[in-house]
């Protein structure tokens, strides 16, 4: 096998796994904002915000990284 198309493929199952990051994140914030909901159903609205402002910004760090793939 070629050297390039090795490296290509590895540099595409790293960029993958670099989007392993935020999915994590973005499952334990859902975690978190469902268990907090259940011990306080008064403070759910503000969870939920919270939550979504969280994932918004994991989100942001797994299009980083498919960008970055796309472009090399």
């Amino acid at each position: 096998m070629d050297l390039t198309i090795i490296l290509s493929a590895m540099k595409v199952i790293g960029y993958g796994l670099g989007t392993l990051g935020p999915g994590l994140g973005i499952g334990i914030a859902c975690y978190g904002c469902c268990v907090g909901s259940a011990r306080q159903p008064e403070i759910a609205g503000r969870l939920f915000t919270n939550f979504i402002i969280g994932a918004a910004l994991a989100e942001a760090l797994a299009l980083i990284g498919f960008v970055v793939a796309m472009i090399s």
